[in-house]
């Protein structure tokens, strides 16, 4: 039996690019946040990569440097009461798509962490594990990551119970306690299992 060659048509990676990525899928508490980021080839920045392997203290110079040296950069997100009327998934989209939305100029193509695309006022192609493979999106995930993890350190002052300094709003077992024994704050999304639970829905 002859089997078919599968054609992969890949898009040719020219004109104004930008990598896409968020951060807070996970997490029980906070918005979801995206970024979109325009690098300068003219202006490199060395060791950019998956936020998510790298040390916070080099994660906030990183971000420092694509703040003052990218052509442009957009954060996006989705609000708490997004993703429980959403999903978390679609809540995602939505953040990536106004991230895009908020950078200066309109890119060619979004290159998106992941393995679908938002609607996008660009051509996009998604990438799996692209924040490891593509600059910019290894851009955009440290913009996202940072972004997100300051905004939960603010939280943290409002509500100190819950420890976010810490676990930045992900169900850890200490998270999970604080919940049980401090209720759920308006910040909680009510969606996710470990707090629907909580609030018996």
């Amino acid at each position: 039996m002859i089997q078919e060659a599968m054609v992969v048509t890949m898009i040719p990676r020219v004109g104004v690019i930008c990598g896409v990525d968020e951060a807070g899928r996970g997490p029980l508490f906070g918005d979801v946040v995206a970024a979109a980021v325009i690098l300068d080839p003219d202006n490199p920045i060395a060791g950019l990569g998956d936020s998510k392997k790298l040390s916070e203290k080099v994660r906030e110079r990183l971000y420092e440097q694509i703040y003052k040296h990218a052509i442009s950069v957009g954060v996006g997100r989705a609000s708490v009461e997004e993703i429980d009327q959403l999903n978390i998934l679609q809540a995602s989209m939505l953040a990536m798509q106004r991230a895009v939305e908020g950078l200066s100029l309109v890119p060619d193509l979004a290159l998106i962490d992941g393995n679908r695309c938002p609607t996008l006022i660009c051509v996009s192609e998604a990438i799996i594990k692209g924040d490891a493979k593509e600059i910019t999106i290894g851009a955009a995930s440290i913009i996202a990551k940072v972004t997100r993890d300051r905004e939960m350190l603010e939280w943290h002052k409002q509500y100190p119970c819950y420890g976010l300094d810490r676990h930045k709003g992900y169900p850890t077992q200490a998270h999970i306690k604080a919940l049980e024994e401090y209720g759920v704050s308006p910040q909680h999304r009510r969606s996710f299992a470990p707090v629907r639970r909580l609030i018996g829905t």
